[in-house]
């Protein structure tokens, strides 16, 4: 199978994947987005560019998967919404939170399967502005996904608030 049947194979399966998989597969294909494969560490397992593409890990993932796979699915569920939060929300502790939140959601929702320890202290957080709720956040990321994801770099907030948070003490 070619990429872009698997590709295409990808979508009509995110289509099927409820509210979000059809809303997602609506925004890859209105903005014919790209997605691909590359191989990166082992502790991502897909990751969004800057030109709107999509790719997942070869470590993880290849031609191979099942396209209807739930992982593969609200693994681009994550990756489409740093697509609809933008760069700067995106390349944050906060967009990461909300990605995950999402991600890790609705596979428990639709598999009901056992989750990772971290990842269901992750999902009991609260999704705001809060420094210490984030900073437990970014350290749950790395005790599920190793040292090797280094959510660590990016600031806690979207970079503008957090600039305000640093000068004046406010995120607003």
């Amino acid at each position: 199978m070619t990429r872009a049947a698997w590709s295409q194979n990808l979508l009509l399966s995110l289509e099927q994947f409820g509210e979000e998989g059809y809303g997602a597969a609506s925004y890859l294909r209105a903005r014919k987005t790209y997605i691909g494969f590359r191989k990166v560490r082992k502790n991502v397992g897909a990751f969004w560019t800057i030109l709107g593409t999509i790719h997942l890990n070869t470590v993880h993932y290849s031609l191979q998967t099942n396209p209807a796979d739930p992982r593969v699915l609200t693994l681009l569920i994550h990756e489409v919404k740093h697509l609809q939060q933008g760069l700067v929300t995106a390349l944050s502790v906060y967009g990461e939170l909300e990605a995950w939140q999402l991600q890790f959601g609705l596979y428990h929702q639709r598999t009901n399967a056992k989750l990772h320890p971290a990842i269901e202290k992750l999902l009991s957080l609260p999704f705001n502005y809060d420094r210490v709720v984030l900073k437990q956040a970014r350290e749950l990321m790395q005790e599920y996904a190793g040292k090797g994801y280094r959510v660590d770099l990016l600031p806690l907030y979207p970079v503008g608030k957090e600039i305000r948070f640093r000068l004046f003490g406010q995120t607003l």
